[in-house]
């Protein structure tokens, strides 16, 4: 398992260039942001304490543009089971395509224990920002902001009407205190995990202790990446990761897709 740290980027976004989240319309029935290009897989996102799916529409519209259907299931942990049976109906909607079990927030504890039960079968897992045993937090409006991330634009979609219950990060969701190290070496599929160096609710140290006893893992620090890393100011290294994780488990045997130039020419000397 490599850890790697990635560093920031702060560029304007491309919103323009994707479709728009019919997770956040209200005028659609249809629950997935549909990509524009050849569909190439299928993923599930199960958000945090309190979130919406509102909080994830930068995040889904980003996978889209790459070729993925997203749909986001709201404050998974609120209630698991339910969860589980909404993510085992959308991991099971298409049967063609490989199927992706991303978990934010408390939604990773939930992802993780899902995964470890058999509750649920996804081809490839993704845990963003597992949080701590001891990761409840009871901050005012702006402190909250502060932890979960620098990002003006995803400070702003937080603050939107709706997007996220205030408060909800002083919940202390019983399914967190059930993720171990026995938990995740029972999640038999390939997954990648991201978790922010300065994440303040939740402790990289001991996250990575967690992530190191999946059996098949793949970890990256982000560099001062805040708690909600799908959407701090590195979103798009942290897309770009995960978009290339998925690119290279569809062609097993691969450990890399791109490699580079200088191994090569080393290997041909």
């Amino acid at each position: 398992m490599s850890e790697t740290n990635a560093r920031a980027e702060r560029r304007p976004a491309r919103g323009a260039d994707v479709s728009a989240d019919v997770n956040s319309n209200p005028q659609s029935t249809d629950p997935w942001v549909n990509p524009t290009a050849a569909l190439r897989g299928s993923i599930v996102v199960l958000a945090g304490r309190g979130e919406s799916a509102a909080v994830y529409e930068r995040f889904s519209n980003r996978l889209a543009y790459d070729g993925y259907r997203v749909t986001v299931v709201p404050d998974s942990s609120r209630d698991v089971d339910a969860t589980a049976r909404d993510a085992a109906r959308l991991l099971a909607d298409r049967g063609d395509v490989p199927s992706v079990l991303i978990g934010s927030d408390t939604g990773a504890a939930v992802a993780a224990v899902l995964l470890a039960q058999g509750r649920v079968f996804a081809d490839v897992a993704v845990l963003a920002g597992l949080p701590a045993a001891d990761s409840a937090r009871s901050l005012d409006w702006e402190a909250e902001l502060e932890v979960r991330s620098a990002c003006p634009v995803h400070r702003g979609a937080l603050a939107r009407d709706g997007a996220v219950e205030h408060g909800a990060l002083a919940r202390r969701d019983a399914v967190v205190e059930g993720v171990d190290a026995r938990v995740a070496g029972g999640i038999l599929v390939p997954v990648l995990t991201v978790h922010g160096g300065a994440d303040a609710l939740s402790d990289v140290e001991t996250a990575l202790a967690l992530y190191r006893a999946i059996p098949d893992a793949e970890s990256y620090v982000i560099e001062a990446g805040r708690h909600d890393i799908l959407n701090d100011v590195t979103h798009r290294s942290v897309a770009a990761t995960i978009v290339l994780f998925l690119e290279r488990l569809r062609t097993p045997g691969r450990t890399r897709v791109v490699v580079p130039a200088t191994e090569v020419l080393a290997g041909a000397a």
